[in-house]
């Protein structure tokens, strides 16, 4: 099983280095699919998520130090809705956390589609207020189904912030920071924990995220908007394919 975690965790790495995000919508399912329960899932998938975030974002800083700001303004925000999670893991029926999983893969597809890679507008000056409360709600919901929040982030920065596609993806991941610390606290503080699994997995993810982000760095950002909608679609069929047939 060891050996398995570590394989789960390269995997994981590698996409959240790529596409920014926490690993969480693709390495949930494959605990799944191995038999964990949804929120043993989560629990892993947390603390996962602490160990690529943290150096991905490291990596990604040193290629990119202007998103500085917000980054820190979005994760205050996530690290306060994350910090709620334990109180809905613990008081909310699984299967209703596995179809918010599903419907926020969907909306993510649909989002993505729909803006461009690069907006023809510039960024815009936004408030602190408006990202920290866009940091709180999906710091909420993200944590409380072993996501990151990136992948709901993401679509926000591009479509509604007017971020490139990259350089969202690289505020995604840090922003995973915050939220992922807060959830794994209160994890800890609700006795939801699988601390040695989700230790190993985060071990191979470290490996999966420095090759994650050094080949995004070379793709270009049009072939990586369909990189981006690839992985959704495939996460899509894998969590329909565990909600109805497993």
């Amino acid at each position: 099983m060891i050996i398995l975690l570590l394989f789960f965790g390269l995997c994981t790495g590698f996409v959240a280095g790529f596409f920014g995000v926490g690993g969480g919508m693709i390495l949930v399912p494959m605990l799944l699919v191995a038999k964990y329960s949804m929120k043993e899932a989560v629990s892993i998938s947390i603390i996962q998520m602490v160990f690529s975030s943290i150096y991905g974002t490291f990596l990604n800083y040193k290629e990119n130090k202007t998103l500085l700001k917000d980054g820190i303004t979005l994760g205050l925000g996530g690290f306060l809705g994350g910090f709620l999670s334990g109180f809905i893991v613990v008081n909310i029926d699984e299967i209703y956390l596995k179809y918010l999983f599903l419907i926020i893969v969907l909306a993510a597809i649909i989002k993505v589609y729909i803006t461009p890679a690069q907006p023809k507008q510039t960024i815009q000056k936004h408030s602190i207020f408006s990202l920290v409360l866009v940091g709180f709600i999906i710091g909420t919901i993200a944590m409380s189904i072993g996501v990151g929040g990136a992948v709901m982030l993401t679509p926000i920065l591009v479509g509604y912030m007017y971020y490139n596609l990259k350089e969202a993806s690289s505020l995604g991941l840090f922003f995973v920071i915050f939220s992922s610390i807060a959830g794994l606290l209160s994890s800890i503080i609700h006795n939801n924990i699988l601390l040695f699994d989700g230790i190993t997995v985060g071990i191979g993810s470290l490996i999966g995220v420095y090759f994650g982000i050094k080949i995004k760095n070379f793709v270009y950002i049009q072939s990586y908007k369909k990189y981006i909608l690839s992985l959704y679609i495939f996460i899509l069929f894998l969590t329909l394919y565990k909600l109805y047939y497993n």
